[in-house]
């Protein structure tokens, strides 16, 4: 496994945050009153819901593809999503120019499908795991001479993530923050806005979230090593799936995170409907399962300033409808 140290990716995103900004904006970072009441804490929510394609996915994909050559993105890039990290790499080569091909779960959201045939991108549809779909992209990448742009595993995507934090630092315009709250996936924006955010705030706990019944990082990060876990269905669609073997993600989520939050469904929903009837904002399962890890550690939290990433905005209606049933 080769590893990246925190201060790397750090630096790294504090070089793209620029060049990113000509292509993608800045994302509101503003206090959610309702929810910063129930809490009993100053809850800042950095809003990447409202990012170009509707999730932070779009920054690492654009820091990535932004390393590429023309001739590099005419001969296509190859990679795996569940549908936002495909719509990143969308956005990004409808934007630079170049070709796509995108490994998804048989199972993703009809309207995350529809978006990615929207930008052009070439489709396939092979079974649901998002970790052998993975392998599956790099193997077909390798064999064509083509370029693979991973999810996760990859420091410029890592670093591209991270811009979420570069700009929070910004937006806090030398303001304290006290703790910071990020669902967990692969691990790629857990571990670029730690990295940044513990550079410039070295006091800042970070909360790593899961659902319960998917936590595959946290089961590897307890394990000591990456384990494959046989997870159940999650409204938090866009944390599913196994990690990479040998991701560069394990080592940084195992040093960055200070505590794992494992979410039960209910509460997923739950905070769902807090920040739909309250805000008024559509936000997607795991942005919700960012809400409801601080929800569930709001004890410790209570008089504290704490940010919530809320990393997406992708929900279908079917899926809302099912959510708020």
């Amino acid at each position: 496994m080769s590893t990246v140290r925190p201060e790397e990716i750090a630096e790294q995103a504090e070089r793209v945050a620029p060049r990113l900004l000509e292509h993608l904006p800045p994302t509101a970072f503003v206090r959610y009153d309702a929810f910063s009441e129930e809490l009993g804490a100053d809850v800042l929510v950095k809003c990447e819901h409202q990012q170009r394609t509707g999730s932070f996915k779009a920054r690492g994909a654009m820091a990535k593809i932004l390393t590429l050559s023309d001739e590099q993105r005419a001969a296509g890039v190859v990679t795996a999503s569940t549908g936002n990290h495909g719509l990143g790499v969308g956005n990004a080569l409808a934007t630079l120019g170049g070709h796509g091909i995108v490994y998804l779960p048989e199972n993703a959201a009809p309207g995350k499908v529809a978006a990615l045939r929207r930008l052009g991108l070439e489709l396939r549809a092979e079974g649901n795991d998002t970790g052998v779909l993975e392998l599956k992209a790099r193997a077909y990448a390798a064999e064509h001479g083509l370029t693979y742009v991973p999810p996760y595993n990859d420091p410029e995507i890592i670093a591209g993530q991270g811009t979420v934090g570069v700009e929070i630092v910004e937006q806090l315009a030398g303001a304290p923050l006290d703790a910071v709250v990020v669902a967990v996936g692969g691990g790629g924006l857990v571990s670029g806005v730690a990295a940044v955010l513990r550079k410039h705030l070295p006091g800042i706990t970070v909360y790593g979230a899961q659902p319960a019944v998917d936590d595959a990082m946290a089961a590897s990060v307890r394990a000591g090593e990456i384990v494959q876990i046989d997870a159940g269905q999650t409204l938090s669609d866009g944390t599913a799936g196994s990690v990479e073997p040998g991701s560069i993600t394990f080592e940084l989520c195992r040093d960055l995170v200070d505590d794992w939050v494992l979410v039960p469904e209910d509460a997923i929903r739950d905070a769902l409907r807090l920040v739909i009837d309250t805000e008024h904002q559509l936000i997607e399962g795991a942005a919700a399962l960012a809400f409801a890890a601080a929800r569930e550690r709001r004890t410790e939290l209570a008089g504290k300033r704490v940010a919530v990433v809320s990393c997406g905005g992708n929900m279908s209606s079917s899926t809302l409808v099912r959510a708020l049933a």
